[in-house]
């Protein structure tokens, strides 16, 4: 297969990047102002914002609506083909919680410690390290 055939490659030109699936997703809830999406994405900066919003909007997964007033109200919403994206960005959603959870339970080494002792009485709590083992349980 070409490397231009990859309907993978074809997806990831219009959604790939940092933010675009991010403000995809934001703009999944609803019509949002500018504003609102800095609020969302506040790693984003303005000049990264604009950009990703702009290049959506010229792959039609979002429009921009302008208002004439002062001062000046801009909308973004998605297009019919950007709403066609919410399964594949749910799909990817379920994934990265799966992924941060492994992620998450890898990096924790699972440890059991024997021979703890506890006075609950006195609340002093003792190793007893002559007799305690550490023994690091497989995953």
């Amino acid at each position: 297969m070409h490397p231009e055939e990859c309907s993978v490659r074809a997806a990831l030109d219009v959604i790939g990047g940092k933010w675009k699936p991010v403000i995809t997703w934001y703009l999944m809830e609803g019509t949002k102002r500018f504003g609102q999406l800095r609020k969302c994405i506040p790693d984003a900066t303005q000049k990264m914002l604009t950009q990703q919003l702009r290049e959506l909007e010229r792959d039609n997964i979002i429009q921009r609506k302008v208002y004439r007033e002062i001062p000046p109200k801009v909308e973004y919403s998605l297009t019919s083909h950007g709403r066609s994206l919410r399964p594949v960005l749910a799909a990817l959603c379920k994934w990265g919680t799966k992924h941060r959870e492994a992620s998450s339970n890898a990096s924790r080494p699972n440890v059991t410690i024997t021979g703890l002792r506890a006075d609950i009485a006195s609340g002093a709590v003792s190793t007893g390290i002559n007799n305690a083992s550490i023994r690091r349980n497989s995953a």
